[in-house]
């Protein structure tokens, strides 16, 4: 039966192209051959109520997109907010009763977008112009739904694949333009799909070739080609008119027969080219890559319709089929590409191409020592010259990197534009639903102290478990390891028993990743093997009165505090059948162990370790770096890692236990060395598991500079270029560096100017003498505060929460702020220091500031913690903070105290709050102050009283919003090296 309500509603909102217009009219049209509907509002919001009705879900995805929809012309609110769904619904012209049923259908999703850093561009990919000529885009997006993409990350997705796609040249225009830029994810986050949705795009818009440089492994490889194939290319341009049924016309066709998810490949519903678009051919196939074409130059020319016109132009492109291959980043593969294109006589000039460098930061940049250039001219390793001479051959080619450590890209010269930096845009995508990353196994910024921390508050003692024996061999810590990964398989096993969907079970995986040496790893794989036979899983009751152990106290107290809405055994006697299970699955093939390294593909063609058609692999994977980039370990939930390496990027891609985890987060495991020798020469230890904590603090910084620098100054200019971007990069531990590159940028921050906006530093001294000085210098202002308390109140509605402040209050001149300021001691003053050059700035403009509120938390009772005098201060309440990167504080202010600090110095809306607004006044800042003591009160206060060496005095600022008139720029570069300023490299060797 035809739902002629669901017929309207499609047609209305598919006409919709340019934004949300009034409903009522065109949907009054549309009935007019359908005079029996009900159009009624009554009717519209009782069918909603129903979730798995298809109205509610056409408007739920409808509603979704434009709540994402980025720079809409039609729009006045930023998306993803409730104001910007509140114009949609007047734009549509609805009542509240509507409003109300379409908002409980789809809730305005608050998730941050992508970030983009960009050089101006020409404007040519318009959503008119996408929607008519949409073919591979729609196809993909189906295929999304239904693996199960909500609307909100298809929305995602959809917006920061057009951020993409619009920077590049358009393929139609008569001038020559090659784009180049960056995309920047998360280890293991989904950035195939982001490529994939952008290599939709640029083919339905007519990029005519699309080259894709897949890792430097085959099964990496393999493993991308499938991906796309099965997603994006479909069963139809995989065929090219072979019949199915027929077993003589499917010789040489990859897939069919021996990958069981053949049937879920994309189905376009007939070859393209019948359908009035234009077929796909692929130049590589799963089980090849790039070969010297067969069929000759034949396999990569394009007919045209009309040969006096050129490729790009319309009449000829749309017509043209498109060509896809996806090569190794190996030597020989590209010089055969590159000895292929340079056959074809005349047509290169003209063909829109597109080159997307999957992992960009590996194997792509040119890492040779420009000492040894000759007439400096760039000497270029093998894969960065090849890539240079594809950019080179191909006049109208685009170039996008894809990586989640991307500082190696960054670092590139911009002045050698031969190169790949991203000198046309960076794009940094939002952290996707269910991904677990490199804060899900750390508690940054926890206010709880460590006593206090449980498996429901900590993910640090949820999911890491740390490895405190420097000796090589520690085989307590491997046995647990592997008894937890016998554990948390059982336990999958046992959810899919009792009603939990099996497909995320399929694979379960250990890896162990201790070395980078193919004889250590022999070894390993022997220890392993005898201590799994050792281990007595099925046979030894001492076995399993040791999993019964660490069930009871690890896995069980984990699951009932982080997933209790999935079933679990209550005992490990109702688990023990299921470990017998497990076991069985892991020796199948004689082998639980399995080895991955070596140099070539034939080490992994022996183990036939492919995730996509083995119907299960469980396994413990023992690897070095063919398991640390690209390669996704499907099913990973325990890993054991001691490896060691000086550089960030490459530490955070050994990150494999990145990734998504659904239905068995609460399993993963984490052990993970604390004491390390960082060579085999070293007699002193590095804490790993601090390692990544510096790096998630790095890639965080980098990330949260850049959103803050996204945005146009007031000029409508960028406010950051993307070769401004290298200064942002930070280091937070010295021996660990940013990247292994032997260039640095001539350029530092100079100056942040950013008021309204929280300044928190956290290097703090570490040593009584310079803690005394600081607390000195504070104490004249903290002699004039008023004696009585008061207490701020504050309502965040991102969280829905009321937060109160009660606290000790002065006001200090900006003179006296500065005295203070500027005699400070730092553990690390370099982070501060941009900061502090803004506050001296606008001393210049005593018009703008008049004054500082300093507020300081005041305890109203012993209940709530610790107060004491400093140097005959009123007694002030002493906070608890945690050194944890290094000698730097996790966190300063409480974040329920930064919205009253911000509304004081007028940088957010009114508040409710009579306090709060008698303070809050134009040109003044706020200081939140917090004494702070790292040791037991107990220990350190005496008779009220605690020393001021005992004590670090740390702060946050807001500067007074009023100062955004002093006319600085909210960020300013300098050159290091001066007597080279106009060079954007120089050696870091002279700064070392």
């Amino acid at each position: 039966m035809t739902d002629e309500l669901l017929e309207i509603h499609t047609a209305v909102l598919g006409g919709m192209t340019r934004g949300p217009k009034p409903f009522a009219s065109r949907a009054e049209t549309e009935a007019e051959d359908f005079p029996s509907v009900d159009l009624t509002d009554t009717t519209f919001s009782q069918r909603l109520g129903d979730e798995a009705d298809a109205l509610t879900a056409l408007w739920e995805r409808k509603l979704t997109a434009w709540d994402f929809e980025e720079r809409a012309l039609w729009a006045t609110n930023p998306p993803r907010t409730d104001e910007r769904r509140a114009e949609i619904y007047s734009r549509l012209g609805f009542e509240d009763d509507v409003r109300k049923a379409l908002t409980n259908a789809a809730v305005v999703s608050k998730s941050p977008g992508h970030t983009t850093i960009t050089a101006d561009f020409t404007p040519w990919y318009t959503r008119e112009r996408a929607a008519a000529r949409a073919f591979y885009w729609p196809a993909y997006e189906n295929r999304l739904r239904a693996k199960g993409w909500s609307s909100e990350a298809i929305s995602s997705l959809d917006e920061a694949s057009r951020a993409v796609v619009e920077r590049l040249t358009d393929p139609e225009q008569v001038a020559r333009r090659q784009a180049r830029g960056l995309v920047v994810g998360y280890v293991q986050s989904g950035k195939t799909a982001n490529f994939t949705g952008v290599t939709a795009k640029a083919i339905d818009a007519g990029y005519r070739l699309v080259i894709i440089l897949g890792g430097t492994l085959n099964l990496l490889r393999k493993q991308t080609q499938r991906r796309l194939d099965m997603e994006l290319i479909g069963q139809e341009n995989i065929l090219r008119g072979a019949d199915p049924e027929d077993l003589d016309s499917l010789v040489g066709i990859d897939y069919i027969g021996d990958d069981e998810e053949w049937p879920q490949f994309v189905s376009h519903g007939g070859r393209p080219s019948a359908l009035h678009a234009f077929d796909i051919e692929r130049l590589t196939t799963r089980d090849r890559d790039y070969q010297s074409l067969l069929q000759g130059i034949r396999g990569i020319e394009f007919e045209k319709r009309e040969r006096g016109l050129p490729l790009y132009d319309p009449r000829n492109l749309h017509h043209a089929d498109a060509r896809v291959m996806v090569v190794k980043k190996n030597k020989s593969v590209l010089d055969k590409l590159i000895k292929d294109l340079k056959q074809i006589q005349g047509l290169l000039g003209e063909l829109p191409a597109l080159i997307i460098d999957d992992e960009s930061d590996q194997a792509s940049v040119n890492t040779t020592n420009p000492a040894k250039w000759e007439s400096d001219r760039p000497k270029r390793t093998a894969i960065n010259s090849r890539i240079a001479q594809l950019l080179s051959l191909l006049p109208r080619s685009q170039y996008v990197g894809y990586t989640a450590t991307p500082f190696a890209n960054v670092f590139i010269d911009p002045s050698d534009s031969e190169d790949i930096f991203p000198r046309d845009f960076l794009i940094s995508l939002p952290r996707p639903e269910g991904y677990m990353g490199v804060q899900d196994f750390h508690d940054l910024d926890s206010p709880i102290p460590q006593d206090e921390r449980t498996f429901a508050n900590s993910r640090a003692k949820t999911h890491v478990r740390g490895i405190y024996s420097p000796d090589e061999i520690d085989d307590e810590s491997m046995q647990a390891a592997m008894d937890t990964f016998v554990l948390t398989g059982a336990m999958k096993l046992y959810r899919a028993a009792h009603g939990v969907p099996a497909g995320p079970y399929r694979h379960h995986t250990m890896l162990v990743h201790e070395s980078v040496r193919k004889d250590d790893h022999a070894e390993l794989a022997r220890r392993l093997n005898t201590m799994w036979l050792q281990a007595g899983y099925t046979t030894s009751s001492h076995g399993h009165q040791r999993l019964a152990d660490l069930f009871q106290g690890d896995v069980l107290p984990v699951t009932r505090a982080r997933a209790a809405d999935l079933p679990a055994p209550s005992s490990y006697d109702d688990l023990r059948p299921y470990v017998i299970q497990a076991c069985s699955l892991i020796r199948k093939g004689g082998n639980p162990v399995v080895i991955v390294n070596g140099d070539s593909d034939k080490f992994f063609d022996q183990l036939d370790l492919d995730f996509d058609r083995q119907p299960h692999v469980w396994k413990i994977l023992v690897g070095g770096t063919k398991l640390s980039r690209g390669f996704t370990v499907e099913g990973l939930t325990v890993t054991y890692y001691r490896r060691t390496t000086q550089q960030a990027d490459t530490l955070m891609q050994m990150g494999r236990w990145f990734g998504f985890r659904p239905g068995y987060q609460d399993l993963v495991r984490l052990y993970i060395s604390r004491a390390e020798k960082l060579t085999k020469a070293s007699k002193s230890t590095v804490d790993l598991y601090e390692a990544f904590e510096a790096i998630c603090l790095d890639e965080e910084t980098f990330r949260d500079q850049l959103a803050q620098y996204a945005e146009l100054g007031e000029d409508g200019q960028p406010l950051v270029t993307p070769q401004q971007i290298p200064p942002l990069v930070s280091q937070h531990l010295p021996w660990l560096k940013p990247s292994s590159r032997t260039k640095m940028y001539n350029a530092q921050i100079e100056e942040i100017a950013r008021p309204g906006q929280i300044i928190e530093p956290t290097a703090h001294p570490t040593n009584q003498t310079d803690l005394a000085h600081n607390t000195e210098l504070w104490l004249p202002l903290l002699r004039g505060l008023s004696s009585t308390p008061v207490t701020f109140t504050t309502f965040n509605e991102r969280q829905d929460k009321t937060h109160r402040l009660t606290a000790l209050t002065t006001t200090v001149s900006h003179p006296e702020l500065m005295r203070v300021l500027e005699n400070l001691r730092w553990w690390n003053a370099t982070p501060f220091l941009p900061h502090l050059r803004f506050l001296r700035e606008i001393t210049k403009y005593p018009h703008l500031i008049d004054d500082w509120l300093l507020i300081t938390p005041h305890y109203q009772d012993s209940h709530r913690g610790t107060s004491a005098s400093v140097s005959g201060s009123l007694p002030l309440a002493l906070s608890r903070r945690e050194r944890r990167r290094v000698q730097i504080f996790g966190y300063i202010s409480d974040a329920k105290h930064r919205d009253a600090a911000r509304r004081i110095a007028r940088a957010i809306p009114p508040t409710s709050d009579p306090v709060t607004e008698e303070f809050s006044r134009e040109r003044r800042g706020a200081i939140l102050l917090y004494p702070v003591i790292e040791e037991d009160p107990l220990t350190i206060v005496r008779n009220g009283e605690v020393a001021p060496g005992n004590v670090a005095m740390v702060f946050s600022l807001v500067a007074p919003a009023s100062t955004v008139g002093a006319g600085r720029a909210p960020i300013t570069f300098s050159p290091i090296d001066k007597s080279r300023s106009d060079s954007p490299i120089v050696d870091t060797i002279a700064y070392q």
